[in-house]
């Protein structure tokens, strides 16, 4: 499986598939000028993999005997559906807040279930294509992809915050929740609002990547365990680990990429809920 491990130490190997696909070499740690093209890439193409399985299953839909691909879209969507109306309570927000959680939950499913290709594998056929450089599958496993899905939940917020208590309602919330109307409560509840809203959206999106960050890390160390085999009575103890533990591994990376997709939808449909109520 890793046929560069066999040049490489296990650190080098480690560090050239942490590495993305660059529009350029980042020179300073907060290079906002530097995005991660792969990452782009892999999410757009995921997601429009998202919106053609959910279009394909609403154009197949019949009131007849479903398919097992409908049956199954059915039971997801009212899963999603249930659990919306369990938290947005206002009806004409879960037109489109219901829509939300499904597609979140089938993208991020979608790009976490990359991690469950070789490792080696999309970037051997992309390199002999003849595409140059660092090529890293998982979007998910990129801070900015999971922050950027964070900020939008927070945007989306804000957004009902003011379409549902009006713009006057909301900043009347922000200085008075959580303490109370008092005028010289009024900084510290603005200053816990505001921390609550930062809190919320980077450990909303920190969680995702730092569970999808680590599955990748144990898959590319049980790829050097495959590429250190030999015909010896250790390499081939190794190569028969890499697969068992590959495999076990891969089994169980499938709970965690689908829990932490439910996770993350459920977090969004949560922090909208909040934005409907009032203190």
């Amino acid at each position: 499986m890793a046929a560069e491990a066999q040049t490489q130490t296990a650190g080098e190997y480690i560090i050239h598939h942490l590495h993305h696909l660059r529009n350029a070499e980042q020179t300073a740690v907060a290079d906002f000028g530097i995005y991660n093209i792969d990452s782009i890439i892999w999410a757009a193409l995921l997601g429009a993999l998202t919106c053609w399985l959910l279009w394909a299953a609403a154009r197949k839909a019949t009131s007849g005997v479903p398919g097992r691909f409908q049956a199954a879209v059915e039971v997801l969507v009212e899963m999603v559906d249930n659990q919306a109306k369990g938290i947005v309570r206002n009806a004409e927000s879960r037109k489109l807040v219901s829509p939300l959680a499904l597609t979140l939950f089938v993208w991020i499913f979608l790009m976490n279930a990359m991690d469950l290709l070789p490792v080696d594998l999309i970037p051997y056929i992309i390199e002999h294509g003849g595409i140059a450089g660092y090529q890293r599958v998982v979007p998910t496993a990129d801070l900015s992809v999971t922050m950027g899905l964070s900020v939008s939940v927070l945007l989306l917020c804000l957004y009902y915050n003011v379409k549902i208590k009006g713009l006057g309602g909301w900043m009347h919330e922000l200085f008075t929740a959580p303490f109370g109307a008092k005028w010289f409560l009024y900084p510290v509840n603005f200053a816990m609002q505001i921390i609550e809203f930062i809190s919320k959206t980077v450990s909303h999106g920190m969680r995702l990547f730092g569970n999808m960050y680590a599955g990748e890390l144990v898959f590319m160390l049980i790829a050097l365990m495959g590429g250190a085999w030999s015909l010896s009575a250790t390499g081939i103890g190794l190569a028969v680990g890499h697969v068992i533990a590959g495999t076990v591994w891969a089994i169980f990376h499938i709970l965690i990429i689908t829990l932490q997709a439910f996770i993350f939808m459920m977090l969004a449909l949560i922090y909208l809920g909040q934005a409907h109520d009032a203190h």
